[in-house]
Formats: structure tokens, sequence, C-alpha cells
């Protein structure tokens, strides 16, 4: 089996760009429910890491006086980042990503060059296991 039978493609995805603002991330977030994002280059499509929920309150912990208005100010790539989600070339085997689904909700793929192309879910990984295993 490949990793391709469980991408989904960087087109169905919600994810931010490193140049948006800890405003327009905090209203994507919040409109998805998601608890962490990946994080992409607006210049060439690679991925730069994850932004999380704990990454924004440590922030917002850094600026006690912050409001929506300021948070346009802060660009989302200059946000300290604690935990990134290691991502799988689109060319791994199954046990690489198998090993990375068990310690991430989601794994991104990349290509040769580093370009985010997708991401393979926790979600998806144990309801396929779960469906062939008798």
């Amino acid at each position: 089996m490949n990793i391709l039978f469980f991408i989904k493609p960087k087109a169905e995805l919600t994810f931010v760009y490193d140049d948006e603002t800890l405003r327009q991330v905090l209203e994507k977030m919040e409109y998805h429910k998601y608890a962490a994002v990946p994080m992409i280059s607006r210049e060439n499509g690679t991925y730069m890491g994850t932004i999380t929920e704990g990454d924004i309150l440590w922030e917002i912990k850094e600026h006690a006086d912050l409001n929506l208005k300021d948070a346009e100010d802060i660009v989302i790539r200059n946000i300290k980042r604690y935990h990134d989600n290691l991502p799988v070339k689109v060319d791994a085997d199954m046990e690489d990503l198998f090993s990375m689904v068990i310690q991430q909700n989601f794994v991104p793929v990349v290509d040769g060059k580093k370009t985010f192309i997708g991401i393979v879910t926790r979600k998806d990984v144990i309801s396929y296991l779960c469906m062939h295993v008798e």
C-alpha cells in the first residue's frame, strides 16, 4: 500500500500562509474548529510548521493587553511554535507513516522540494485499519 491512498490534498484542506496575521489565523481556526493547522510559505508553498491553539495562547500571554485590532499587526510566522507536526515525503513507506500518525493527529505530506501537498489524518488511518482487520 502507498501513502497516496490516505492523502487529503491541499485543495481540500484548511491551512494558513506564513504571512497571515494572528487575527486571520484565529478566525480561521475558530470557524473550522481546529486546534492545529499546517502553515505553508506563500512564496514557494513549502511546509513551514504547525500552528496550534497553544502557540497562540502563549503569544497572547506575552501581550497581556492584546485586542483583535492589535492581532492584525502580528504575523503568524513570527509566533514561537512549541511543536511542529513532522512531515513525511510523498514516497515514504507505510511504516514511517504509521509511526508518525501515532504521535500526531495529522501528518503533513511534502514532495521532494518540501512543497506541501496535503495531510494524512490519524482518523483516516484508524478507520482504514478498523475496516480491514479481521
